[in-house]
């Protein structure tokens, strides 16, 4: 079942949600973007069951973050058990998840508990699913479908009661139409799918995410919170994020460690760069603009191309362009306003 609400379900969702005890248990996701707060109510709708469930989304969206509240507000009895499953071959796989017993293989001195048992009657969240190999994704197939498995070495078939979390940041379609993923394994994992928006998606929680892991850094480091520009905040709004809020974590965290003026800071290095002007901006458009009627532009209208540029880029933040193009607010809004008058006396 993909995430699919409408409008209408989802805010009488979260105006039950604001009446629940549950409400606390996403406090560790920093978050007021309308597409997160629709994952949060179907979190809770889905809880209850104990069918699969598939997370995407970029790396450093929080996926672990997701499993974990899934995990808590279904109240499960058993505990939350991760594990990273890129890079293990069949026989690490089989053994990490299943166990052995005494004399399974060569150094199995002892009996093993698999980390499905350990996770019994709670969660078993398997990280990069889509790194698993065929050999192994049988064997996953096979414990989802019965419900059952063997430990290495031993012929005693044990039983299963933890719920199967996934997550991966590849497109598991794609790998299906390429012959790397198995379908039916797909089509058993999805029962339930939770896809995650990329920050760059949900850029209005930017200032909030800044202040919350600066005031984290700062306690961490034992020192008052510096205080943070309208001027950074601008800067973090205009900068393209391929890590997601894990890279602005890193960023603002480093940003506060570094500080010794009371105020965030980049680092030269560090520095957020702007986005480029939009790529579907042709050289030819940039020609036509810059150069007018085939000839070499005024000052005035190359100002003014860059001028309305910098608007676009910024999505009309005065101040964010204003960085861009290197020149204070005040000086922008003076263009602004002459450029303004000037059309007017033109009209």
């Amino acid at each position: 079942m993909n995430l699919n609400i409408s409008p209408n379900k989802t805010a009488a969702a979260l105006e039950q949600r604001e009446n629940r005890d549950s409400s606390e248990i996403f406090e560790a996701i920093v978050t007021r973007d309308k597409k997160m707060l629709n994952i949060f109510c179907y979190i809770e709708a889905i809880a209850p069951t104990s069918q699969p469930v598939l997370i995407t989304g970029e790396t450093g969206t929080g996926k672990e973050l997701i499993a974990h509240a899934l995990h808590t507000i279904s109240r499960c009895s058993g505990d939350f058990i991760s594990v990273n499953v890129a890079g293990l071959d069949d026989m690490m796989f089989s053994d990490t998840l299943f166990g052995h017993s005494r004399g399974a293989y060569t150094g199995a001195d002892r009996n093993r508990k698999g980390l499905i048992e350990t996770a019994a009657g709670g969660t078993l969240f398997l990280d990069e699913i889509g790194e698993l190999n065929m050999i192994s994704q049988v064997k996953l197939l096979r414990l989802l479908q019965e419900h059952e498995y063997y430990s290495l070495g031993s012929d005693k078939k044990m039983k299963s009661s933890a719920r199967i979390l996934v997550a991966t940041n590849t497109r598991l379609e794609a790998m299906m139409a390429c012959g790397t993923f198995r379908s039916d394994l797909y089509y058993r994992l999805c029962s339930h799918h939770i896809h995650l928006p990329s920050l760059n998606e949900r850029k209005n929680d930017i200032p909030l995410l800044v202040e919350y892991f600066a005031a984290k850094a700062a306690k961490e480091l034992g020192r008052q919170l510096p205080e943070i520009s309208d001027d950074m905040i601008d800067l973090l709004l205009l900068r393209n994020f391929p890590g997601n809020v894990r890279e602005l974590k890193g960023l603002v965290t480093n940003a506060v460690a570094v500080s010794n003026k009371g105020t965030i800071n980049f680092p030269r290095s560090n520095s957020p760069r702007p986005a480029s002007i939009p790529s579907h901006q042709s050289t030819a458009e940039y020609n036509t603009l810059l150069r007018p009627a085939g000839r070499m532009p005024t000052l005035i209208e190359a100002e003014e191309y860059l001028i309305k540029n910098a608007l676009k880029v910024s999505n009309g933040n005065q101040r964010a362009a204003a960085l861009l193009l290197g020149i204070s607010r005040q000086a922008l809004n003076k263009r602004l306003k002459r450029d303004s008058r000037y059309q007017e006396k033109k009209i």
